[in-house]
């Protein structure tokens, strides 16, 4: 060490950690996407992609208005153009290899033009033909238009034979939204969900499998992965029942509960939206609103989205039916936790605050959806805060630094009245000797949001001490 002599100035680690923030409505969506319409299709097959913008999504996904086919559109849809929020992470399964098949179709070429009418094209997979000759691709120019059609230039005139593969969505199975491990390593489908923290930083928040989340196994693996996301984080799953299948709101519960669907980190939708005759399924355009009403609210997820507006001018069943509750009606879903929509006062809303384990739990951090947010949100927080801490000495200097900068931020949060209170404590009897002796150290959150005013009661009285202004 040098000799010193004078005055030397040095930096300390701050002793207060500042708390990580944490995007508590990040949507991801799985399912399917015209990738096509990209210049390398196979490589937007099982891997994720975030996107801040809609020619950003587009770019990266390619757009079709058809929703029904490529479903990955419907969010792309309902968070920037309907919701106008950010960002969305979008995986898509539709895979080149698996689900394609292979056509032909005979084109009129006019005036050097023409257009092939089928759908999902894949360019690298066209050939022309003269009859039984094949024209060779320096001859010929291919085009897609922003319907999604591919234009053929070329000089010969006339019908020519276009043999090509394209995508057919209607091959893409439940299993395939599910996806796995492969022998590899590499992860698919639902599983991608383990590599966003990883690429992006940011903890997935909300899943959305817009129309496959309707069967009952996707709905489960949403349901199981929202607990358990890169061993750590939790998130909320929001899936839908089939309104093809249960077309009357009586029906619901029944399904609801034959299903499995009751879990404090799941909501379930019924029916669908619909806005100018395109249909969304509302766990779609929920999620869309939950990430407004979080980014009107400081990004924390405290605030219910349950009677705020939605983008639709109709309640529909999938084939298009028309679909009107009442408020007993919609209340009556309510009770039972599932959440729908009522066109009331103000036009429509959503209309529920309930997770789906309720009415068959009752604690308030797991039944109400907002107090369940905050306490995901809280845990996903508390673990990125903290993080840095692991593996440094358990002395005294690092509770203090745990308890001293949380209760910081739990006051703060309770001064914007974000919660009504909320402290940290590492207690004696949570820390067996043991424990400690093993490297492990717990730490008592104690948090407290408010509820939602689900009812609020007017009590009126007929007072006949005002008769006495007669005599004033």
């Amino acid at each position: 060490m040098t000799y010193q002599h004078g005055v030397n100035g040095y930096e300390l680690p701050t002793s207060i950690a500042p708390p990580v923030v944490t995007t508590a409505g990040l949507t991801v969506v799985f399912g399917t996407a015209p990738i096509h319409l990209l210049d390398e299709p196979e490589k937007a097959v099982n891997r994720a992609e975030m996107a801040y913008t809609y020619s950003e999504a587009v770019k990266k996904m390619g757009y079709s208005a058809d929703f029904d086919k490529y479903t990955v559109c419907e969010a792309i849809s309902s968070h920037f153009a309907l919701f106008a929020v950010s960002p969305l992470v979008m995986i898509n399964v539709l895979d080149p290899e698996k689900h394609a098949v292979a056509v032909s179709e005979t084109v009129n070429i006019t005036k050097g033009e023409g257009i092939l009418q089928a759908d999902g094209v894949l360019k690298a997979k066209v050939v022309l033909k003269n009859g039984s000759n094949p024209i060779d691709k320096k001859d010929y120019e291919l085009e897609f238009d922003d319907e999604g059609k591919l234009h053929i230039y070329t000089s010969n005139d006339g019908d020519v034979t276009v043999e090509f593969e394209r995508l057919d969505p209607s091959l893409v199975t439940a299993a395939d939204i599910v996806g796995g491990v492969s022998l590899d390593g590499s992860y698919k489908g639902i599983e991608l969900v383990n590599t966003v923290f990883p690429r992006f930083r940011e903890v997935p928040g909300i899943l959305i499998a817009p129309k496959f989340s309707t069967n009952p196994l996707v709905a489960a693996v949403l349901k199981a992965k929202s607990k358990n996301i890169n061993g750590l984080f939790q998130a909320k799953a929001f899936v839908d029942v089939p309104t093809s299948e249960v077309r009357d709101y009586t029906a619901v519960p029944e399904y609801k509960n034959m299903n499995n669907l009751d879990d404090p980190n799941m909501e379930v939708f019924w029916p669908k939206c619909s806005l100018g005759g395109i249909q969304y399924h509302k766990s779609t355009q929920a999620a869309s609103l939950f990430n407004l009403i979080d980014a009107q609210n400081e990004g924390y997820p405290y605030h219910e989205a349950s009677n705020n507006n939605l983008q639709m001018d109709a309640a529909v069943l999938e084939d298009g039916t028309e679909i009107l509750l009442g408020l007993e009606q919609a209340n009556y879903l309510n009770g039972q936790g599932i959440v729908t929509s009522l066109n009331f006062i103000g036009g429509w809303k959503l209309w529920g605050h309930r997770t789906s384990c309720y009415p068959g739990n009752t604690d308030p951090k797991d039944t109400f959806i907002s107090v369940r947010r905050v306490f995901i949100y809280e845990m996903n927080q508390f673990i990125l805060s903290y993080w840095q801490k692991v593996d440094k000495p358990g002395n005294r200097k690092l509770i203090d630094n745990v308890v001293d900068s949380k209760n910081i931020d739990l006051n703060g949060k309770a001064a914007r009245q974000f919660i009504l209170g909320g402290r940290i404590e590492f207690l004696r009897e949570e820390n067996p000797l043991t424990a400690l002796i093993d490297g492990t150290y717990a730490f008592h959150l104690f948090i407290t949001p408010a509820t939602p005013a689900r009812e609020i009661k007017g009590l009126f009285e007929f007072d006949p001490k005002y008769f006495e202004t007669l005599f004033a």
